[in-house]
């Protein structure tokens, strides 16, 4: 009996023993449970984040620049419309979304719906509408009913159509939460994890209304389109650069996310130099006798002095000599530029953007045009290009960069161009200002932009490319069977590891299926 009794108090103190020590979940040095607002700068870093970092992907399907690396990809496959087969290049966004954004996002919006914090719900929503716009522009049908749901191990997925319905109703439901001033709501609390706009709720609802023109702009293609609508959400966003949608890089901690990606202390784009067709928009090329006074300020000069952009159909720098190689987007040969002031968005402090001013009088100036409002238009390209002007300036502050600032003379002399702002506004000029304002950092809207004009269209009026010089690479990747690009495949170790069923349904294993339109460029 004496020994049972040993055995029973043994196992009461085991059993105790092993519930304590398992109870993982308990830590009397750290919080159990997160407040809502802790969430949320993070999720910001990437939304603002994981688009550069496929931007180094689809600047070459867009040739804002090429590398030059000696292994030859990027410029050997995504420089001639192909991709890395077996590589998650070019799937960032989908891993941040799903992953870095995904059940953080769930978690955040229900704290935040529960407490009555109708500011902080409203961003969730605006970052949940980002997450898809983001994804399917890139990708075309993704994952949204079934994406972070625990209990599957597999997930089909939606179509653009869907994700493009689901864009709107976050966006007008972000609307109406962040116009609320009762419950929570609480700037100083908002503020706490808002690294964008401090908690200003009213600047937040001017971003839903501007991600709403972006996303109603991309119907062009269909008979859906209607451009008042997207005039009318651009007048209820940004009223000029004071609104843009900007994160600051500390860069003063020892972690590379303190940097901005496209700094030189994170070497992300040490190798890339522009291309021929970017600086042919800004050098007089295009529009004869203009040398862009921002020419200087955003592209690289080459140590002989002269201007040049590479060309998608020679590997790395050709037959240029050392001296007529252009710099580094830091303004140094090779891969020089570290420690010391970068330039333009090139910089380890540089503020990259969401979205802008600029970018959306661009959008308004596209939509009056199609509405033959020759008035509106003109007024709106012209302010697209004096905010980008500013812009520029702006982003050469960010960090006291090398480049001058761009003098208000400087912008007039370039405004009283005909070939800059013409008697008759077209396409063509738009869409060239649009791309020069979005160059560098709005990858996934100036290839959405091409693509809506099918890379090469004629403008109606002038019969001049829409993109003017813009030509795609003559020895375009093998698996395309001589087609243009049209999408990123999806992420390829989350879907073609794990989710290859639902992959077959929407074709995603053919060898072309990059080559396949989105639906949204579709009449």
């Amino acid at each position: 009996m004496k020994l049972r009794t040993i055995f029973l108090v043994a196992g009461f103190t085991l059993a105790s023993g092993c519930s304590d020590y398992l109870d993982v979940n308990t830590n009397p040095n750290a919080p159990q449970v997160v407040s809502a607002n802790l969430y949320l700068a993070p999720m910001i870093h990437w939304m603002v984040t994981a688009p550069q970092f496929d931007g180094r992907f689809v600047g070459h399907y867009t040739q804002e620049w090429l590398s030059t690396s000696t292994n030859l990809s990027p410029a050997s496959t995504w420089g001639r419309m192909g991709y890395d087969p077996g590589s998650d290049n070019g799937a960032e966004a989908w891993r941040d979304v799903y992953w870095s954004l995904g059940q953080n996002l769930i978690d955040m919006n229900n704290k935040a719906q529960a407490e009555e914090r109708w500011d902080l719900l409203g961003v969730g929503l605006v970052l949940k509408a980002w997450g898809w716009q983001a994804l399917t522009d890139l990708h075309g049908e993704i994952i949204i009913k079934e994406a972070i749901d625990q209990s599957r191990t597999a997930f089909d997925y939606d179509s653009e159509q869907f994700a493009y319905e689901e864009i709107a109703r976050l966006l007008d439901s972000a609307i109406v939460l962040l116009q609320k001033g009762d419950g929570a709501v609480d700037p100083v609390y908002l503020a706490r994890g808002d690294k964008m706009y401090n908690g200003n709720r009213t600047k937040w609802m001017k971003l839903a209304y501007g991600m709403k023109a972006l996303s109603l702009s991309h119907f062009t293609n269909k008979s859906t389109y209607d451009p008042a609508a997207v005039i009318a959400a651009v007048d209820k966003s940004f009223a000029g650069n004071d609104d843009d949608a900007l994160l600051a890089y500390p860069g003063l901690s020892t972690d590379l996310a303190d940097f901005n990606f496209w700094g030189r202390t994170r070497n992300n784009i040490t190798l890339y130099r522009q291309t021929k067709f970017i600086l042919g928009l800004m050098d007089g090329t295009q529009f004869p006798g203009v040398d862009d006074p921002r020419k200087s300020r955003m592209l690289a000069i080459s140590p002989d002095l002269t201007y040049r952009g590479l060309d998608p159909n020679v590997l790395g720098f050709g037959a240029l000599t050392t001296a007529q190689q252009p710099n580094n987007f830091f303004g140094f040969p090779a891969s020089g530029g570290t420690g010391v002031p970068g330039r333009y968005l090139f910089d380890d402090k540089a503020k990259i953007p969401v979205i802008t001013y600029a970018q959306l009088q661009f959008i308004k100036a596209e939509a009056a045009l199609r509405m033959g409002d020759q008035a509106t238009a003109l007024a709106a390209y012209t302010n697209g290009i004096t905010a980008h002007f500013d812009f520029v300036n702006r982003r050469n502050r960010d960090n006291n960069q090398s480049p001058t600032q761009i003098s208000a003379g400087e912008l007039a002399t370039y405004l009283s161009s005909a070939e800059i702002v013409p008697a008759v506004l077209t396409l063509s000029h738009i869409m060239s200002q649009k791309y020069i304002a979005q160059w560098g950092w709005a990858h996934t809207e100036i290839w959405m932009d091409m693509r809506r004009f099918h890379y090469t269209d004629l403008d109606p009026v002038s019969g001049i490319e829409v993109f003017r010089g813009f030509a795609p690479p003559t020895n375009i990747y093998g698996d395309n069977g001589g087609k243009v690009v049209q999408r990123m495949r999806p992420r390829f170790n989350s879907e073609y590891v794990w989710n290859t069923a639902a992959l077959d349904v929407i074709g995603g294993r053919a060898l072309d299926y990059q080559t396949k339109p989105l639906w949204i460029i579709q009449p």
